[in-house]
């Protein structure tokens, strides 16, 4: 581990390179929203089962105009009618509902005259016309998703249609969430001069959540060696990642790095090139990961989205965030030895700083739709400049 602070491209392949993906695990399809498919999904039957009608109107067989049919049956949705159409004849159905026997086009309701028990067609019937043929969405036996698939709304839907109750999929990475120091308060809870509220517990659990991870375990922690020590160890225990917040600097009171050593955790890097967030801690054992987060809460919600989010999408197989650019609207200072990142809103194609940058500023992060890093350097980057932006979506 070298002494000098990595830089963040640096940090984040020493992350990759301690993930692997987590083993599959059968999911019912209603919760596997977000997860990756471990296996290729192929249709048990054909979708639709068989022709059925596009529109409410009469399934009948093809011909002229101005014919005068009489309605023998009706077919409604999971109800076929029972009979057999022949010329002269047509069955009155709904949309979704199977094509009867002898019938090939169906006349909707706007191009019939209805005369009681029968129907004269206004217009010429094609074979086909507002026909859903069997097997137009699925063929039974072809594969309809390939395994490594990130599952949205419409790839559940399609497992459903093929006939899948159940899916095999990366199972979602368990987290650890600590927040540590004896300043912080519950929620709602009165302070006392010095103390705040711990908005990191709840911003980093939502983060968590956001990247299709599972909480297992919560917990504020004091300043306490013990404590700290005793957190950790449940952690390590629950959890594919360890997620901490505050007490990995060298200060008196900082008890985070020692606790993890203590514990056999590795360490691979302490500090990264940046700012916020020069006080990064990352290490492993036995496969968990372990992210010690600066305690200021723009810092812990840049470091999780620039160090642990990636690790989070790496484990569950889901693909990184595609790159994206744009121009910068003003001319923003660059600190001479770190990267920075700047919470920017977006106008048009060009991005602006949110306002104040202090890394205990949280309102500058509520009021941004992405951050850009501006590389380290003398002066400013001039307007214009092409820069990556980074999504608050992990």
């Amino acid at each position: 581990m070298a002494d000098k602070p990595l830089n963040i491209a640096d940090a984040q392949v020493l992350i990759a390179g301690h993930c692997s993906i987590l083993p599959a695990a059968t999911t019912a399809v209603d919760e596997a929203l977000g997860l990756v498919l471990a296996e290729q999904v192929t249709a048990g039957g054909d979708v639709p089962s068989r022709d059925n009608s596009a529109m409410d109107g009469f399934a009948a067989r093809s011909g002229s105009a101005s014919r005068t049919l009489t309605v023998i049956g009706e077919s409604r949705a999971g109800h076929p009618a029972a009979v057999t159409v022949g010329d002269g004849e047509a069955v009155r159905i709904s949309t979704g509902a199977t094509m009867p026997e002898g019938a090939d086009a169906v006349a909707p309701i706007e191009v019939v005259k209805e005369n009681g028990e029968s129907v004269t067609l206004l217009e010429e019937l094609t074979a086909g016309r507002n026909v859903r043929l069997a097997g137009e969405d699925l063929r039974a036996g072809d594969e309809v998703l390939a395994a490594g698939r990130e599952l949205g709304p419409a790839e559940l839907g399609i497992a459903v249609a093929a006939g899948r109750a159940e899916l095999s999929c990366t199972r979602r990475a368990r987290v650890a969430v600590i927040a540590t120091g004896d300043e912080l308060r519950e929620p709602g809870e009165a302070l006392a001069p010095g103390e705040l509220h711990d908005s990191n517990l709840t911003t980093l659990q939502a983060l968590v959540r956001a990247a299709g991870a599972e909480v297992v375990l919560a917990r504020h922690v004091g300043d306490d060696p013990t404590a700290t020590s005793d957190a950790f160890a449940e952690a390590l225990e629950l959890a594919d990642v360890v997620v901490c917040s505050g007490g990995v600097s060298v200060g008196p009171h900082d008890h985070v790095k020692g606790a993890l050593l203590g514990l056999g955790v590795e360490e691979h890097f302490w500090r990264v090139a940046l700012r916020p967030g020069r006080p990064t801690w990352f290490g492993s054992r036995d496969g968990t990961l372990v992210f010690g987060l600066p305690g200021n809460p723009v810092s812990a919600m840049v470091t999780f989205l620039l160090f642990a989010a990636p690790a989070l999408r790496a484990l569950q197989g889901r693909p990184q965030q595609p790159t994206q650019t744009t121009a910068l609207g003003e001319s923003i200072s660059r600190h001479p030895d770190r990267d920075e990142c700047v919470r920017v809103r977006i106008e048009g194609d060009e991005a602006f700083a949110t306002g104040p940058q202090g890394s205990h500023i949280l309102s500058s992060m509520a009021l941004a739709d992405a951050l850009v890093v501006i590389p380290r350097g003398e002066g400013l980057l001039a307007a214009g400049s092409v820069i990556e932006l980074m999504s608050l979506q992990p």
